[in-house]
């Protein structure tokens, strides 16, 4: 199923209020996947790990995603004195049945536990198999409940979470895996802005840690799989435990890592916990798709640094930088990493990726910043955190070795894709490319205006 176009985002209706919600697939079964209060269906798929995470779901399910009203494209929670727990409650009934799900299972994430929680206490019948991950029963301690938070620790944390909602730092402190990986961070910081604001953020975790799931636990009569993260800041795993420890028959999986998020981190390992609880089997193949990938580096970067200096050469990788992301995402391109002076980006068209080169060689150059272009097009394989891999992604690498500086260097099997088109090719040689198989052609590219 491509994931390449967002699904349709429609809208079930609560009273006079909308929901807006998504199906994506056309599996023989139903799952909801849901982070409580954490979301916005539009924004979710700009990212390509996200994409793959749920593609690779979407492959035996329609999986269905949902705003709650006070998130994301749907409307303002009612001011009628009835809890966030009613609401949305309300919102993924509406949801289950426009959606034409009668009993689908669920997939719960962070704060999502104790609203779903409650939730089956009201609707045992509307559910099949549950998945929690990353949540808790019940946030608050209490006497009977001493690993929740005391009043100190949550107030501490909604201070936190109102002065770094959105920002850098509550990525780093959510979801650490991409910490570094500054189109992740960005685009996580971005995806959490478009959620709600900080007030709204912090009002809704306030309500949200009120609550209790814990009396229906033992009521559960539907295979349930709770998973954790081992270190994992915001919920620790015994929360986790403690839920399937009172399900009967429920079974607890201890992951490693920290994110709060299944996305970017671990993925296929949870995603093979996933697959095997909720359909009996696993998905062993990894996902690839047909891309072109570009790799640059800046020409002769250790002399030039050692001629600027330490300071005038990190302004200038700055700039470098900041001309690389622009110029990537105006070619409608994806970068993928940055190697401090240079970068790895994909493209789902050879032509877009080759008019950003050539942009990127003018840019820079205004800069007096030459660098090397190499790209080849072939079948990448997707990885975990959004990172992509393969044979394709090698021989990019390769062939951009081979470039020289101020040139676009192709593969023959992107110059055989674009045979006929506007872009003038120049024989550059058989190469041999370390570790490649067989020996290569390889092509300049001229700018169209020149050839």
């Amino acid at each position: 199923m491509s994931m390449a176009i967002p699904p349709e985002t429609r809208f079930a209706s609560v009273g006079g209020d909308r929901v807006a919600y998504q199906v994506i697939g056309d599996g023989p079964r139903d799952l909801v996947h849901t982070i409580g209060l954490w979301s916005q269906v539009d924004v979710i798929f700009d990212d390509l790990s996200t994409q793959r995470y749920l593609r690779r779901l979407a492959a035996t399910h329609r999986v269905i995603l949902f705003d709650a009203r006070g998130t994301g494209l749907s409307d303002a929670r009612p001011a009628d004195g009835r809890s966030i727990a009613e609401h949305w409650g309300e919102d993924l009934l509406a949801v289950l049945d426009a959606a034409g799900a009668s009993a689908p299972s669920m997939l719960g994430i962070v704060d999502a536990g104790p609203l779903m929680l409650r939730f089956l206490e009201l609707h045992p019948d509307r559910c099949s198999r549950l998945v929690l991950f990353n949540t808790s029963a019940c946030f608050a301690a209490a006497p009977d409940y001493p690993i929740g938070f005391t009043p100190q620790q949550l107030q501490r944390f909604h201070v936190f979470l109102h002065a770094t909602w959105g920002q850098d730092k509550w990525v780093e402190w959510f979801v650490p895996s991409v910490a570094a990986n500054e189109p992740l961070r960005r685009w996580v910081a971005r995806w959490c802005r478009a959620q709600a604001s900080p007030g709204t953020a912090v009002a809704n975790v306030r309500e949200i840690v009120q609550m209790d799931g814990r009396s229906g636990l033992g009521a559960l009569a539907i295979p349930v799989l709770v998973m954790a993260r081992r270190d994992y800041r915001m919920i620790p795993p015994a929360h986790g435990r403690y839920i399937a420890e009172h399900v009967p028959g429920a079974r607890f999986v201890l992951l490693p890592g920290a994110d709060g998020l299944p996305i970017f981190e671990t993925t296929d390992a949870i995603l093979d916990q996933v697959e095997e609880f909720l359909t009996g089997s696993r998905q062993s193949e990894p996902e690839r798709v047909l891309a072109t990938v570009l790799f640059t580096d800046i020409a002769d970067s250790t002399v030039r640094a050692a001629e600027l200096g330490d300071a005038a050469w990190r302004q200038l990788l700055d700039r470098h930088d900041r001309t690389l992301r622009e110029q990537i995402a105006l070619h409608r391109g994806r970068l993928v990493e940055s190697t401090g002076d240079g970068a790895l980006a994909t493209f789902d068209r050879p032509d877009h990726a080759i008019e950003c080169a050539l942009s990127l060689h003018r840019a820079l150059g205004v800069l007096g910043v030459a660098i090397r272009a190499g790209l080849h097009t072939g079948s990448v394989e997707l990885r975990e955190a959004g990172r992509v891999g393969g044979m394709a992604v090698h021989i990019g690498a390769r062939v951009a070795t081979v470039a020289r500086p101020g040139e676009v260097l192709v593969s023959r099997t992107l110059r055989d894709v674009l045979l006929g088109s506007h872009y003038a090719f120049r024989e550059r040689g058989v190469h041999e490319l370390k570790g490649v198989p067989d020996r290569w052609t390889l092509y300049a590219v001229d700018p169209p205006a020149l050839a």
